[in-house]
């Protein structure tokens, strides 16, 4: 799934993004809206995980839904 992907099924994917990483509120999830790179950036703040770290994650992630 690439970002265009992310971005256009955000509303499906939202709720799994929450059960994965579940540190991220609603209202960061509104502010993410479908945006690798925003979720990308929240997922670092969150955890204090690394950007490639996160970007591996987010393309799993990806791979699944």
């Amino acid at each position: 799934m690439n970002s265009d992907t992310l971005k256009g099924n955000w509303e499906q994917v939202k709720g799994h993004v929450q059960k994965k990483w579940g540190e991220l509120t609603n209202d960061e999830l509104d502010q993410i809206n479908g945006s690798r790179k925003i979720l990308a950036g929240k997922v670092q703040e969150k955890y204090g995980r690394a950007q490639d770290e996160v970007e591996r994650e987010i393309d799993d992630f990806e791979k699944t839904y």
